[in-house]
């Protein structure tokens, strides 16, 4: 069975890495658009050219940067307020924040109950 081919909105792979931002933006959804649209902040230009110098382990702290198609296929290292998470941009993650795919909390991990917690483990031995 043949693989379905990538396409975002009617556009394939190709024609996304050809676009411009301007021309990504009209496709983008309403929120990644309004915040193409006010403009990039100096950050994100940074992150940007960076990228665009197909640099090795790209930092950044940048995480309301909006996924756009010059990003695709590169590993971006996002900060996620204790250590850096690698991203490897992928078609899917068009149109979405940096920020969605670095999370910020683990999650909890309970074990056994300690010793009080239940009434049988009161009357147990602290040996």
């Amino acid at each position: 069975m043949a693989k379905k081919e990538f396409t975002y909105r009617g556009k394939t792979l190709d024609e996304l890495k050809k676009m411009s931002l301007k021309e990504f933006m009209q496709l983008a959804p309403a929120r990644a658009r309004r915040s193409l649209k006010k403009g990039l902040t100096e950050q994100q230009q940074i992150l940007l050219n960076k990228i665009r110098a197909k640099k090795k382990r790209i930092k950044t702290h940048c995480r309301d940067m909006v996924i756009v198609p010059e990003m695709l296929d590169s590993t971006i290292l996002v900060y996620n307020g204790k250590e850096f998470t690698a991203l490897i941009i992928q078609p899917e993650m068009l149109g979405h924040l940096l920020g969605e795919f670095a999370f910020t909390r683990k999650g909890v991990e309970h074990s056994a109950p300690g010793i009080g917690a239940t009434r049988s483990s009161a009357s147990m031995s602290v040996r």
